[in-house]
This record gives structure tokens, sequence and C-alpha cells, in this order.
């Protein structure tokens, strides 16, 4: 008997050091993740939407067994990322609806984790939306809101709205998490160059009314930009610049200014080269030394693994993401982008 009670004091103390540790610390590793998860759509078409292709009888042939291969190929990428556990903020793109991200929650591998979710219900043509799935035991929603675009051109062309949540994490300080997807490039890069640029006039207007409310703001910006780090919507009218010069915690900073610029991968391949276009931007606060909320080593990387690449054509050579479709040809891949990732450091 008296063994038995030695251990269960012993499980106690050490219960008891483990919340000690947590409090003294705060926490160790608050993860969070961005995945252009590459048009996971349902398989119901949607008479207000152009989705017909990602349907049984559409040109795709989007079928139950894809759909449901699809959400659990999805579960597996962010289990990946979380390893032993699973990331505390999961933004995304491509996501056409609310069902899609509760099957995806709910009854697909993902379901052990529990996530919850915030997701837009955006103009977009082809019924694209960003989300943000999130871990309720590591932030506290406090708000979520939802900004469009307005893009004036000779015929009005709705795109993604822009999520903004604000959360309280465990050490009592407020994140501002924006997640976005600015307007392809596929009707040509200068033609469609206006629409990102007007987006990101829209998200620099509201992280600096942040920056002026919060003395020590602590904003990430994350989304697929179509747009690389030094292009005219992330440069020059975001104003994100590289991490390596830092100046105030007033301006904001591109997490992949400076691996661009090296060639140093990148998340998407375009005719043989590797780039940028889903980004971390953040304000300055983040990245000071002596922050009770910090990037971890002032870093943020690909997940780039076997799984989720296979062989570029002859022409270019390497790997290349391992993507759903390749035009109407369907090759059960993951995405045509590379999720990437990025560990805060929260203390008390």
């Amino acid at each position: 008997m008296n063994g038995l009670s030695n251990i269960r004091k012993t499980v106690l103390l050490l219960i008891l050091l483990s919340v000690f540790v947590l409090q003294t610390k705060g926490q160790e590793r608050f993860r969070i993740m961005f995945y252009n998860v590459e048009n996971m759509y349902d398989t119901k078409d949607n008479p207000k939407t152009h989705d017909e292709d990602l349907t049984p009888s559409g040109q795709l042939r989007w079928s139950n067994y894809r759909y449901w291969k699809k959400l659990n190929d999805i579960s597996k990428v962010i289990s990946s990322v979380g390893k032993q556990r699973p990331p505390a903020l999961v933004g995304m793109c491509e996501v056409e609806n609310d069902s899609v991200l509760y099957d995806l929650t709910k009854r697909a591998a993902l379901r052990k984790d529990k996530y919850e979710y915030i997701i837009t219900n955006s103009k977009d043509s082809r019924g694209s939306n960003v989300a943000l799935l999130y871990q309720r035991d590591e932030i506290k929603i406090i708000s979520k809101k939802f900004y469009r675009p307005i893009i004036e051109t000779a015929f009005y062309k709705a795109t993604r709205d822009i999520l903004h949540v604000t959360g309280k994490v465990i050490n009592g300080e407020v994140l501002d998490i924006f997640v976005c997807h600015f307007p392809s490039r596929n009707e040509g890069i200068n033609k469609t160059r206006p629409y990102r640029i007007k987006c990101a006039e829209l998200i620099k207007q509201k992280t600096d009314s942040l920056l002026q409310i919060r003395k020590n703001a602590n904003i990430i910006i994350m989304g697929d930009f179509n747009d690389y780090p030094n292009d005219i919507s992330i440069k020059e009218t975001l104003k994100a610049q590289s991490i390596k010069s830092y100046i105030s915690n007033k301006n904001l900073y591109n997490m992949y200014y400076h691996k661009a610029l090296e060639k140093n991968g990148g998340t998407y391949k375009y005719r043989g080269k590797w780039n940028y276009l889903d980004q971390f931007i953040v304000s300055g606060n983040l990245l000071k030394d002596n922050g009770k909320t910090i990037i971890k080593d002032k870093e943020a990387s690909v997940f780039s693994t076997d799984f989720l690449l296979h062989a570029d054509s002859k022409k270019y050579g390497g790997q290349k993401p391992f993507r759903t479709y390749l035009g109407f040809k369907y090759l059960g891949g993951y995405s045509d982008h590379l999720p990437i990732y990025m560990d805060l450091q929260i203390k008390n």
C-alpha cells in the first residue's frame, strides 16, 4: 500500500512540476503553417459558382473517392508538419466551403487533432476561399473579420476575401493573423498586377491601423500572394522588408525575402525555377530579441519532404510539387504548392 501511495505522490509531483515549468517558461513551441491545398472542393455543383469541373460529371471527374483521398492527404501533410504536436494555426487557401472543412476536421484523419476553423465566404467566381484552423487550447479567438478587396476594372472582378483573426495566446499577448490569397497571374502578369496591388493596399491599411492602436502589435500575414517577395505588391505596397534589415517593430518584414534573393528554394516551381509565392510577413515586434512572443530563431521554413515531390519533366529536371491534377489529368498528389511553417516562442 505504501508503495502505491509513493507512486501517486511521485506522479502528482511530476504534474505540478510540469505546470510550474510551463508557467515559468511559457510555451516552448507554437507552430504556424500555411498551405495552398490546390482545389480542396466537395463533389457538389454550386449553381452560384464555376465549380462544374470539380464534380463527378465535370472534366476533372472529381469523385467521392478522390475527394476523401484529398482530405486524408491534406490531413497527412498537416500532421507531418506538426510532427508530434499539431500546428497551433493552419492557414489555408483554395478551400471551397464550410462543409469541406467540417469533413476535414471532424471526419477525415485530421479529426484526432480536434481543430476548430474559420472560413471566408468570398464572391470569387470559382467559389474559392481562405480559412484558418486553430487549436482552442493554444489560442483564444477574440474576433474575426472579413475584408473584401474592391477591384475596379472595365468589368468587376471579384477575388478572395481576406481573413483577419485576432486571438490571445497563453501569455496574454494578442496575435493579429491575416490569411490571404491574392489574384492569380493566369490572365498575364502585367494585366493582373493591379489586382494584387489592390489586395496589398487593403492589408496595408488594416495593419497600419493596428500598428497605430497597439504599441507592440504582433501581426502575421500569411498566404499565397501570387507574387514573389521582390514584386511591387509585396516590396513596395506592403513595404515588407528583409528580416536582415530590421529597424523597427512598426515595420513589416518578409520571412522569405532574403531566401528569394539567394535563390534558396521555394514553394512553387514554374518552368524549372523555384520561388516563394507563399510567404509569412510579420510585424517587427515578433523579431525583437527580448520580446515575450517572438519568432523562434527568426526563421521560417518550407516543408519539403519526399512524399510531397515527384519528378519534373526531362526539360527542367529535378523535382517539383506532387500535385492533384496536371491540366485535366488526375495525378493523385497533394498540391501544386509546398507548405510553409514557423514557430513562435511564447514566454511569460
